[in-house]
Formats: structure tokens, sequence, C-alpha cells
């Protein structure tokens, strides 16, 4: 079941998402934008949707929600990809935008899908215009410098930090970096219902957390063919992450309790919360 439904929002999501890059002026910027958005996960869309159809909000009307939240995902793809960040070269198995295209391509490609985003917050058919601008609210808020982009201050700061990272200092880092725009997804539903946010904020913390974690295993033990990106890049670099410092069993054991953490959160939705239940699973058993 979960995966049938993530599959059917994936491919709503990419409509979605071509028709409304592709309305834009024709030219390489638009083209790199298209490119950028394409493919992934979509799990921050899977949670926008589905947060809302647990407040009988139904995918039609949430999906300028879900789209903003994945366009404003690939502009951080983007822009972290780039020599002055991380400075990779394949992203989803396919080149970087600034190594397909070049770096200003890349940084105005960024720019314009992040400016996309608030654009989609606006959409009439998400509701009242006071719910409509309770979303653009939390998402600057989720990508900002108290969110992602704080989270990616950190994490460029560590590289050159005279000691690694704590534990602690790990937690806050991904909580911003990864973890606020799983919140906001997660959260959109309840935003668009007007709705009380606090299950939904729990389920996602502990869900955003155990997404990173994940990745840090992956990074040590998965298929760089499968996860479309080059591994060890963190080990490589000496890196303080959850599977050094807590080691590869402790790490896993940590992810599975933030799962059992995140479903037992979604407790006041009963069975309409299954599939938010399963995507908890999901995001620790996952190979990319």
């Amino acid at each position: 079941m979960f995966s049938e439904r993530l599959k059917e929002i994936q491919d709503a999501v990419e409509t979605a998402m071509a028709a409304a890059i592709g309305r834009l002026p024709a030219g390489d910027l638009r083209d790199a934008m298209a490119y950028a958005a394409q493919g992934g996960k979509r799990l921050r869309a899977f949670l926008a949707i589905e947060s809302a159809a647990i407040h009988g909000i139904s995918m039609a009307q949430a999906m300028p929600a879900a789209l903003a939240v994945e366009a404003l995902h690939a502009y951080s793809l983007v822009h972290d990809d780039m020599p002055c960040m991380d400075n990779d070269d394949l992203r989803r198995g396919l080149p970087t935008v600034h190594r397909k295209w070049d770096e200003a391509t890349a940084v105005l490609a960024g720019d314009a899908l992040q400016t996309l985003a608030f654009e989609l917050c606006t959409d009439p058919v998400l509701g009242s215009a006071e719910n409509r601008v309770a979303l653009v609210a939390a998402l600057a808020q989720a990508s900002g410098a108290e969110g992602m982009v704080y989270g990616q201050a950190l994490d460029i700061a560590a590289e050159t930090a005279a000691v690694p990272l704590t534990l602690d200092e790990i937690i806050r880092l991904q909580a911003g970096k990864t973890g606020a725009l799983i919140s906001f997804a997660a959260q959109a539903g309840a935003i668009l219902a007007g709705a009380d946010r606090g299950p939904l904020t729990a389920y996602a913390t502990a869900l955003g957390l155990a997404f990173q974690i994940a990745d840090d295993i992956l990074d040590v033990e998965g298929n760089e063919e499968a996860a479309g990106k080059r591994l060890g890049k963190d080990a490589e670099a000496h890196k303080a992450t959850f599977v050094s410092l807590l080691g590869l069993a402790g790490a896993k054991s940590r992810a599975a309790d933030l799962v059992a953490e995140a479903e037992a959160a979604l407790a006041p939705y009963g069975e309409a919360a299954s599939t938010l239940r399963a995507c908890a699973r999901y995001v620790i058993e996952r190979d990319k």
C-alpha cells in the first residue's frame, strides 16, 4: 500500500512540477530548473500530501504545497553541490547542474527554484489567505537562517573546526539542514486545515533525525549506483557523523527507536495515518 501510494504521488508531482516550470520563459534557466527538480524520492511531497489527506484535504488541493517544498529542496541541492560548498559532480545519478551547464546558471536556477517555491505557496487552491500566509511563513522559517540554511552554515563551519562535532551538535546541525524542511512538509496539511500541528511536529522531528542517521549509514554501507551519488565522503574527510559517534550498530538502533517515536506521535489520527507510519519505516529501509 505504501509503495503504491508513494509511486502515485511521485508520478503526480513529476507531472505537476514539469507543468509549473514549463510555463516559464524558454532557455537555459528554465531547462536547468526542470533538470534540477526532476526525480528523487519525493519524500517531502509525500509528507505534505499525506499530512493534508489525514485532514480531509485532497491531493489536488495540497499539490502546490508539495511542489513548493520540492522546489525549495531542489534549490538547496543545486547550491549544495557547487564547488564553494560540497563540490559534487553527481546527483541522482546525473551530472550536477553546475557541471551540465556552468556555475552561474546553477546559482540562478537555484535562486529561481527558491522563489518559485514561495509563489506556489500563494496558489488560491490551497485555501484561505490566512492559511496560505501561514504556509509561506512556515516555509520561510524552515528554509532560512533558523532552519535549512542555518544547518548548512553549521555544516560548513564544522569542516574547518578544530575538533569534531559532538552528538548534540550534530543533532542541532541536522535538525536545520535536513530536518527543518521535512518538518515543514509534515506540518503542511495541518497548516492548510488550520489544525493543531503538535502531533505532526513530533512525528517530523523524529522522522527527520531518523532520515539523517539512515543517510549516514548509507554513506558507510550503501551502493553508489543505487544512491546515485558518491558515498564515503564523510569518512574520507574524517567528519563526525552519527555512525562515527554511535557506531554502525548503535546508529541503526537509534534510527529504529526514532521510527517508533514517529509512529507513536501519530496515535491521534488512528488508521488514517497508516501511510505516514509506513513512511517512517521506509526512511530507514531505503537504499538511496
